[in-house]
Order: structure tokens, then sequence, then C-alpha cells
């Protein structure tokens, strides 16, 4: 008997059946749409969220007063014995490969315009923001380059907070108010969109000394570096370490860099992506107590069958070829099941949220037909081998 008659024979089976072969191979499909599904969402949150860190360019470094180790984001440490100062920035700018340094203050507060106001974002930087956070200017100028130190009381609108203040009249040369201090606006952002659940869009940008004194701060809560393409990293943070030091006295300060975010990000996601799997493998863990099950019942029902076979020449070899042949053809139905439903789950996503980029990762697809096809094997051995053992003449005679 020829094994393509064999694995005939075993897809007829399977095809007679085809309730109870579709619940069999419903614990491999769960389990694959699982993993395909989550795993398609994990790379697509990575995606997303390393998108969101770069659009404010790729080489920056921030500096937060106080000692930590926790990894933060933007607004800082507060709690410290000596905070960051206007002169540490300076003595920070003139470091080798540092490009550019933003001194950073931020909050929230009342920005009012006639009978118009808004609680939105203040954000104390310099003259140095654009070229740091990749921002744009769509109308006037930015802030000037005034001392840090005592910059005159000028504004920049984001582009919703001018619209929301002034409508389709220009704000320029307009006067508001942020909490009870007056500003001029010298400018107005390009439409920038939300980073990391911030709109930056909504939001005024104002000199750092100015948000200090607004928000009654005696030290700033950040200070990002912008250093030149190609530079060393790890050496610029050490001669960062270096200049505060010896500034401060011992080292009561906090350093970020983006590829330490990215690493931490890159953590969670693998803690994500172990508990899908776990999860995954317990629903193919479950499929394949099925397989084992039906197949052990299908041996029962074939016992006849079985002998007839073997009186006819079919060898234990071809026997449990057939049955094992049956097991992989069910794993791999299950498989296909779950990778439709995982891949077309994906799809759906996508489409109800299209800022998060989803994209299949078919290394993970084919990994889980491999997967699906040993499962099979491995599940159909037990019941193949009892097949096989029958002996020929009481299997007729049980017929």
């Amino acid at each position: 008997m020829l094994l393509r008659d064999l694995y005939g024979m075993a897809a007829h089976s399977v095809a007679s059946h085809p309730l109870r072969s579709l619940l069999t191979a419903g614990g491999i499909a769960v389990g694959i749409a699982a993993v395909t599904l989550l795993t398609t969402l994990g790379q697509g949150v990575q995606r997303y969220v390393l998108a969101e860190f770069t659009q404010f360019g790729t080489h920056l470094i921030a500096v937060n007063p106080g000692k930590t180790e926790t990894v933060g984001m933007m607004g800082g440490i507060l709690a410290t014995v000596r905070p960051l100062t206007f002169a540490d920035a300076e003595a920070l700018a003139r470091l080798p490969e540092v490009q550019a340094v933003v001194p950073g203050i931020y909050g929230n507060g009342r920005v009012s315009a006639g009978r118009r106001a808004r609680s939105t974002y203040v954000n104390g930087v310099n003259h140095n923001m654009p070229e740091v956070w990749r921002f744009q200017v769509r109308a006037g100028r930015f802030l000037p380059p005034d001392d840090d130190a005592a910059a005159r009381a000028l504004a920049v609108l984001g582009s919703r907070l001018k619209t929301e203040l002034f409508g389709a009249e220009s704000a320029l040369g307009r006067t508001i108010r942020v909490g009870e201090r007056r500003f001029r606006v010298v400018g107005v952002m390009a439409p920038k969109g939300q980073v990391l659940g911030f709109d930056m869009d909504d939001a005024v940008y104002i000199p750092a000394a100015q948000a200090l004194a607004l928000f009654n701060r005696e030290g700033l809560m950040e200070v990002d570096l912008l250093y030149r393409a190609g530079g060393d990293e790890a050496r610029l943070v050490e001669a960062i370490k270096r200049t505060l030091t010896a500034r401060h006295g011992r080292e009561d300060f906090t350093i970020v860099t983006q590829n330490q975010m990215i690493d931490v990000l890159g953590r969670i996601l693998g803690v994500l992506t172990f508990a899908v799997a776990a999860l995954g493998g317990i629903s193919l863990l479950v499929g394949a107590v099925g397989i084992v099950t039906i197949m052990s019942i299908a041996v029962g029902e074939r016992v006849g069958e079985i002998g007839l076979l073997r009186a006819l020449g079919a060898t234990r070899g071809r026997v449990m070829a057939l049955f094992l042949g049956e097991a992989v053809l069910l794993a791999l139905g299950g498989a296909l099941i779950g990778l439709a439903a995982g891949i077309g789950g994906a799809r759906l996503i996508g489409a109800l949220v299209p800022a998060l980029p989803v994209r299949t990762p078919w290394g993970y697809a084919l990994l889980a037909l491999a997967v699906s096809m040993l499962i099979g094997l491995a599940a159909g051995v037990f019941p193949a081998r009892r097949a096989a053992r029958l002996d020929p003449v009481e299997a007729l005679r049980a017929e």
C-alpha cells in the first residue's frame, strides 16, 4: 500500500466526521489564534511606541534632578537636595559633543485671551526647543535666544490652543495671560499631534525662567540634550556625570537616554510576549490532549478496519503512519483556522485603530504551523502505536 493511499484514507477519515474533527482541532486553533493575534499586536505596539519616542529625534539625553534608578518620562523627579539650574544647563551645553540644550519646566495652567480661557499644558523651554524636539513653527517665530535666566515674557502657541483662543484670527502680537502673568504671542507651532498621551498642539511654550516664576519653583525639572549624529553616547553620559558631579559635589541627578527607554519597553514587551506564549501553550496542550483522546476513540472504533489492512499486507509502520497522518491533519487544520482567525482579528483591530501599525510577523506564523504539526505527531504517537500493535486476527474477529 502506497503512502499516498494511506494519507488519502487519513483525509477521508477526518472529513467523514466534520463536527468531531472541528471540535478536536478547536484547542489548537484557539492557541494559534491567540499567539498570532497577540504577537501581531505586540509588535504593532512596539513599532508605535518606538515611533512616538523617535519623532522627537534619535540623539537625545535627558537629565533629571534627584538620584534614582527608575527610568522616567518627561516631568523629572521633584525631590532633590540640589536642583538643576540654568548654570548647569550652560555647563552641559559646552560639552564637545552636545549640539543644543533645552532647560525644561512643565506643568498645567490656565491660559486666557480676552473672554476665552483654557486649561492646558505650559512648557517652559528655550529657543533650542524646535531643533532638539523636531518641532516646526507655522507662523511667526519661536522664542528668541534670550538669556535663559532672564528671558522676556514671550509665548508661542500650539496650533490647537491658537484655534481655541483666537479662532481664524491671527494670534501674532496679541497678549495672553498664563496664570496671572501677561505674555506677548510671537509664534504659532505647526501641528504635531499627540505623543504618548500628551497633546503637543494644546500647549503654550514660554521661556523656562518665566515658567520657574509661574510655578514658584527653585530649579529645573529636566535638561534635554541633543548630541551630534555619530557621537559616542556612552562617553557623553560619562562626561555629563563628571560635569554635574563636579558642580554638585555628588551624583544627585539621573541621566536617561532614549536607548534606555527603548530597552525598558523591550523588556516589558518581552514579559508580555512570554505571558502570551504561556497562554497559547496551555491552549495547545489542551488541543494535544483532545487529539490523543479522539484518536484513541478512533482506534477503538476502527479495529476491524485495522485488521483488514493488516490482512491485506499493510505493515505496522503503514498502520502507524495512517493514524499519525490523521493526527497531523487535525493539528494542521486547527492551526490554519487559528492563523486565519488571528490575522483576521489583527486586521480588524488595525482598521478600528488606524494609528496602530499592525503587521503579522510571518516568521511567527510559519513557526506556529510547524509547532502544530509537531504537536499532531506527538499527540498521535500513542494511538498510532496502539493501532499498529493490534493483532490482525483478533482485530478481524472483533469485527
